[in-house]
């Protein structure tokens, strides 16, 4: 669901631009798009909001973040850096954001392979 007031610059909206729900899971999300690449900058009130929904919503809070020419990345608001007035999602962050798929496991929707294969060798098999 995209929230209707995404871009419009409402600053009293008490939730983020994109919410999430599959199979119990909540996943809330701000989204940003850059031309090129580089560190992005998240103003604190809409970090604050993030936080907040996810929070009272029982889900997880990310940065979602499209460059052009390339996929779209999450990052979890946990690797974000506190500037003082703004938050700031790190080149390295960035270069370390999960991919859809990779989300779909964070959530607990999707099992990842590693997962798997130590399920079966505590099994025994």
């Amino acid at each position: 669901m995209r929230a209707p007031a995404s871009g419009a610059k409402i600053k009293k909206a008490k939730y983020p631009d994109v919410v999430a729900i599959k199979k119990g899971r909540i996943a809330a999300f701000e989204v940003k798009s850059r031309s090129k690449e580089g560190a992005v900058y998240v103003d604190r009130e809409q970090v604050e909001k993030l936080l907040n929904f996810a929070e009272r919503a029982g889900g997880r809070a990310y940065i979602a973040i499209r460059i052009s020419g390339r996929s779209w990345v999450f990052v979890p608001v946990s690797k974000l850096e506190y500037t003082g007035s703004s938050y700031k999602v790190s080149r390295e962050a960035i270069g370390e954001g999960m991919t859809i798929e990779q989300l779909e496991v964070d959530l607990g929707l999707v099992e990842s392979l590693d997962r798997y294969v130590k399920k079966e060798q505590k099994n025994g098999v």
